[in-house]
């Protein structure tokens, strides 16, 4: 079991404090979703859990051991960390970009051994990247080269997955995608965690939400805890209308709140 444990977690961003006080444990074979408005600190929790952005009071543990003192390639292996903002920099083969998720195990893209070219393609399958191989990542659109990340996250064969916005620059059907992929590997019993906006999208994928505001843990439970309306109107501003669909929950925002 791979466990993910913040305690009393604060981090300073400069002279803000960007996160105060967060007690949060992520369990194996669970997909977490973290929701919250603009600002309010989910991804500086994801940074610190993935042992990116040091905290300035707390700690973050994985199996119990501090974070903060894992070797670099030790805590690339565990946790694969996928940013919002990630970009692809040389007009590499599709292919060569996801097998860099090979890297912490020490294998080279160029000669890997069977056990990373089965991860690879593995993981091109699951990005829905199939005939994209060949083609240079920088050729491809927005959405098609965060799938690439992805899958580059993928190959990795981490036991924990931690993912920034992951759907955020894709169309309908590659969000029902990429979800899908993400939930089989909580299924498959990974620690995953992703941020995101869509609270419909959110409550129909995640076992458990986590809501942040203003840089402090509000609520950590099952989507239906989380996502009501008084506490969408108290940390997002909205007037919201929360009903059961044929999916789970549905949630509509209908107006800002003054």
């Amino acid at each position: 079991m791979t466990r993910l444990v913040a305690r009393s977690l604060s981090v300073d961003l400069g002279r803000r404090r960007a996160l105060s006080a967060v007690d949060l444990s992520l369990e194996p074979g669970r997909f977490t979703v973290i929701i919250g408005p603009n600002g309010a600190g989910k991804t500086t929790l994801l940074r610190a859990l993935a042992g990116l952005l040091p905290a300035s009071a707390g700690s973050v543990t994985l199996n119990g051991a501090p974070i903060g003192r894992m070797r670099a390639t030790d805590r690339a292996r565990a946790i694969a960390y996928l940013a919002q903002s990630g970009t692809v920099a040389w007009p590499l083969p599709v292919r060569s970009v996801v097998a860099l998720g090979r890297l912490p195990h020490g294998e080279k893209p160029d000669t890997l051994p069977a056990a990373g070219r089965e991860a690879v393609a593995e993981a091109i399958v699951r990005a829905d990247l199939e005939g994209f191989e060949d083609r240079p990542a920088t050729e491809l659109s927005g959405g098609e080269r965060a799938r690439v990340l992805l899958a580059r996250a993928l190959a990795t064969k981490a036991p924990v997955l931690l993912a920034d916005e992951p759907v955020a620059a894709l169309d309908p059907r590659h969000e029902l995608i990429v979800l899908d992929v993400l939930k089989e590997q909580a299924r498959a019993g990974a620690t995953v965690v992703a941020i995101m906006h869509n609270l419909t999208l959110a409550a129909r994928f995640a076992d458990e939400i986590v809501l942040l505001h203003e840089g402090r843990l509000k609520a950590h439970a099952a989507p239906a805890e989380v996502l009501t309306e008084d506490r969408l109107s108290e940390s997002f501003g909205i007037s919201a209308h929360v009903s059961n669909g044929p999916d789970g929950l549905v949630v509509v925002a209908d107006r800002p709140l003054p």
